[in-house]
């Protein structure tokens, strides 16, 4: 048997209560010698379906309790792991949390919105298809937050039918390779999934070889950019052309 060091990094992931894909989704990109660890977030109700009002409620929720516990493993990077969360809020909102998680815990933060944004910029693009299982507004306030970055988005597709806080989760890669060739444009330079619950990750690289334009996802964004940060060395389960930005 093999083993790791695991001295070179603790990552940390704040996540929503009823995300059952992004936890699999780090430990299928984490780069070797790393550990990741979990802190649930609350906030919203499971009930409701996942509208504008709720995942704003989610930004909004208390983290004291969720950080103090992640912080016991003394993590390198902290990620917060909700997309739509701060989208609802806006940019000054997203680039707060983020500050204040990291006077909080003391680690290197960054936020899925945040990393979205910072992924598209890395590789040089403008013109986005956008799509994601979110309702109609949220997309909009998606559209406006990455406007503010320069970022346009030139066709954007949802999955066409609200989802409950456990459907996101439950689309198949499939469903998702389908609702992502929907997004596609003559004009778009790349194609955007966002969402941290949709199962993105597993589908980056036969969706770009399928339209041959670079695919980038929330969690993969998130891995990509704290890679960077950590200066850590991609790796073979590093999924797409983003990572040949590293």
């Amino acid at each position: 048997m093999m083993f790791e060091t695991r001295s070179r990094a603790k990552i940390g992931v704040l996540v929503p209560f009823t995300n059952c894909n992004l936890e699999p989704d780090m430990e299928l990109m984490r780069p070797p010698d790393t550990t990741v660890h979990f802190a649930r977030l609350g906030g919203y109700d499971v009930d409701e379906i996942p509208g504008s009002d709720q995942m704003a409620g989610l930004g909004a929720a208390p983290l004291e309790e969720p950080l103090h516990l992640l912080s016991g493993v003394r993590p390198d990077v902290i990620l917060y792991g909700c997309t739509s969360a701060t989208l609802t809020h806006g940019t000054s909102f997203d680039n707060d949390l983020a500050a204040k998680i990291k006077a909080s815990s003391g680690a290197l933060s960054l936020t899925a919105a945040g990393s979205l944004v910072s992924a598209i910029k890395a590789l040089g693009v403008r013109k986005i298809g956008f799509a994601s299982p979110y309702l109609g507004e949220i997309n909009e306030q998606a559209n406006t937050f990455l406007t503010e970055f320069q970022i346009k988005t030139v066709h954007c597709a949802d999955i066409g039918r609200a989802l409950g806080n456990y459907g996101q989760g439950e689309l198949t890669p499939a469903e998702v390779f389908d609702l992502a060739l929907r997004a596609n444009h003559p004009e778009a330079e790349a194609i955007v999934l966002s969402c941290t619950d949709m199962r993105s990750v597993e589908i980056i690289e036969k969706l770009e070889k399928e339209i041959d334009k670079p695919v980038v996802t929330s969690n993969q964004a998130m891995m990509f950019c704290l890679m960077k940060a950590l200066r850590l060395s991609r790796h073979v389960n590093a999924p797409g052309r983003l990572f040949d930005h590293l």
